[in-house]
């Protein structure tokens, strides 16, 4: 169930020996959740449990960035990212995920897993500059163009560079 928190200024910096863990069935919703995902996010277990994992999606988050995480993941290749999260109580946290498909003996996704732990503050900067970027041109573009604009964006960097995502994500 999404509700309507208004972000604040507030950051949560997770410690350097934090892992936030958390599985989910193949639709997003949260089957599982360890105790540093239920501190970071201000929510019960009892309310996160069954929830969608946007729960915790952060308005500063481009759309563009999740098309790629989702596209990745049910391609049943492991993506990692840098995401912005926001608690209950609109505050917001900063995470370096790598979120891997879970797959039967068949091969078919029988969900998600996400590890989470805490990014360098010289990623955070990086990406907040092209996160800011990708969600004006999301903005710019409208609800039915957001998408193929900042994901426009992504691609000429990673054009420029000479890098794939992975590679990037990983490079900064």
């Amino acid at each position: 169930m999404k509700r309507k928190i208004t972000p604040t200024d507030v950051e949560k910096v997770m410690r350097d020996d934090d892992f936030i863990v958390s599985k989910t069935d193949p639709t997003g919703r949260i089957t599982y959740g360890n105790r540093i995902f239920i501190e970071f996010s201000g929510y019960t277990e009892a309310e996160l449990i069954g929830s969608q994992h946007n729960i915790i999606r952060h308005p500063d988050m481009p759309r563009g960035v999740f098309k790629l995480l989702w596209d990745t993941v049910q391609d049943k290749r492991e993506c990692n990212a840098y995401v912005k999260n926001m608690a209950k109580d609109g505050s917001f946290y900063w995470v370096f995920a790598n979120i891997t498909p879970d797959l039967d003996a068949k091969g078919n996704i029988t969900g998600y897993f996400s590890v989470r732990r805490k990014p360098s503050a010289s990623a955070i900067a990086t990406v907040t500059d092209l996160y800011r970027t990708m969600l004006s041109a999301e903005q710019a573009a409208g609800p039915k163009d957001a998408i193929q604009a900042s994901t426009k964006i992504l691609n000429d960097l990673l054009s420029e560079k000479g890098m794939n995502y992975d590679e990037l994500v990983l490079a900064i």
